[in-house]
This record gives C-alpha cells, sequence and structure tokens, in this order.
C-alpha cells in the first residue's frame, strides 16, 4: 500500500466524554468522519484505531476497518504508530476523529504533497480566517508560514502579530487545520522525539516537530472545518450541515 488513513479515536475526553461516538444527525459522529475518509482518492485504505469497545462496536456496526489499540497512549500519534509498525506502508494520514467536517479533497492534497516531493517528511493544512472571533479564539490553532509553505509557528495566540506602526494594514491570517501526513519513516522518528518546551507552552504537539528541527509543509484550502471539543461545539456541526443540507 502507498496511503493508508488512520482515525485514532478514544472514548474518554476530559470536556466531551464518548463525543467520537455522540449522535449526529442520526450517525455517530466517527461515521461522518470515516464516510469522508473513504471519499479521498488517494487512500489505499481507511483504519480506525481504537481503545475502547464501545467505540469499536459502533465502527464495526457501520463497516468500518477497526484496529484496537493500547489505552496507554498518550496521544493520537502513538496510537497510530501501534497501528501502522506492522504494515507495509508509505504515507500514513492521522485523520481526527473529532473532525466530522473534514473534505476529502483536504486529504487528498496532503497524501499527494508527500507522495509527490520525497523530500517532504510531513504535511499539514491551513484555511485562511475569515472573521475576527475566530482569529482570537484560544481553542483555534493559528499557523505562520514562510515563502515556500513551510510552518515557521504554530500557536494558540493571533499571529503573526500586528504591530501599531506596521506598514501592512490588512494582514493575512491562517487557521490549522488538525490533519497530518507522515512517511511511516518519520512517524517513528516524530513519535520517539522529546516532548519539547514550546509543544509543553502552547499545548500543541506538533511544535514538537519544529523545535527539534524538521519542516512541515502546510497546504491551503479551501475548505473549512469545525472541530468537536464540546457539546456546543456538537451543536455547531449540527446547525452547519443541516443549512448545508
Amino acid at each position: 500500500m502507498q496511503v493508508i488513513g488512520v482515525i485514532p479515536s478514544r472514548y474518554s475526553s476530559s470536556r466531551f466524554e464518548g463525543k467520537v461516538i455522540a449522535d449526529l444527525l442520526g450517525k455517530p459522529m466517527i461515521q461522518h468522519v470515516w464516510e469522508r475518509a473513504k471519499q479521498a482518492k488517494t487512500l489505499d485504505e481507511v483504519i480506525i484505531a481504537c481503545d475502547d469497545e464501545r467505540v469499536a462496536k459502533v465502527a464495526v456496526g457501520f463497516g468500518a476497518k477497526v484496529t484496537m489499540t493500547s489505552k496507554d497512549h498518550a496521544c493520537g500519534t502513538d496510537r497510530i504508530s501501534e497501528v501502522v509498525n506492522p504494515l507495509d506502508v508509505e504515507i500514513v494520514i492521522n485523520i481526527q476523529a473529532d473532525e466530522p467536517l473534514i473534505h476529502p479533497t483536504m486529504i487528498d492534497n496532503v497524501a499527494l504533497c508527500l507522495l509527490e516531493d520525497k523530500n517532504i517528511c510531513m504535511a499539514t493544512a491551513m484555511k485562511k480566517i475569515e472573521d475576527s472571533a475566530t482569529l482570537v479564539d484560544p481553542h483555534v490553532v493559528k499557523v505562520v508560514v514562510d515563502k515556500n509553505n513551510f510552518a515557521l509557528y504554530f500557536s494558540r495566540a493571533a499571529i503573526p502579530f500586528q504591530a501599531r506602526n506596521s506598514e501592512v494594514k490588512n494582514p493575512v491570517y491562517y487557521k490549522h487545520i488538525g490533519l497530518y501526513g507522515y512517511t511511516k519513516d518519520f512517524l517513528f522518528t516524530y513519535k520517539n522525539l522529546p516532548v519539547s518546551n514550546l509543544e509543553k507552552i502552547e499545548r500543541l504537539e506538533q511544535l514538537r516537530v519544529l523545535e527539534n528541527g524538521f519542516r512541515i509543509k502546510v497546504i491551503e484550502t479551501k475548505y473549512d472545518t469545525i472541530g468537536v471539543d464540546t457539546p456546543d461545539d456538537l451543536e455547531k456541526v449540527k446547525a452547519f450541515l443541516s443549512r448545508k443540507d
């Protein structure tokens, strides 16, 4: 296989326990994620990696391939590593289980970035921010990139900061979308990197990559998402999908 998508899914969540199987317009939320991932043209396989039988039962029920993993993993990266370790695969796409609006094109663009340029070991996505509320929301991660669209920094703060006497009157801001692609080799390099200081400060795992001197390619997308961290977020997704229908 060249590319697989893995959806790391845990039942426990400090702010919204069981959110991955919460009802979203008649389907468990994770089914929406899985169905969208299955539409991606680059993925040879999609696997749901979970640590709870309740999630596994639901996922098997709608036809997903499921792999049970250890309950001891500290993050989704570790869970994915357990799944892909025995597999002969080139590229791994980490698809967040709490992103029910993820678009198949986002997945394909991240995968193609890695397939087409062997010098890139990790890629992710960003979306132009259109409103000030999103910009100042600490739950929405922002990213700044260099002229070649490699990440310079990720933050919960509004970056770049606009100085009062700045010559740039309308700076462009980007929201980071939590979709990651890695080569299999780099996934295990990443997994074994020490937790970094910036990662601890911002509570953003991807900063570990930058602080250790590796680069992350960032692909711009026109599609937006709503990450579900709380029951209120789930209601926002329901409202969005209802309007779309």
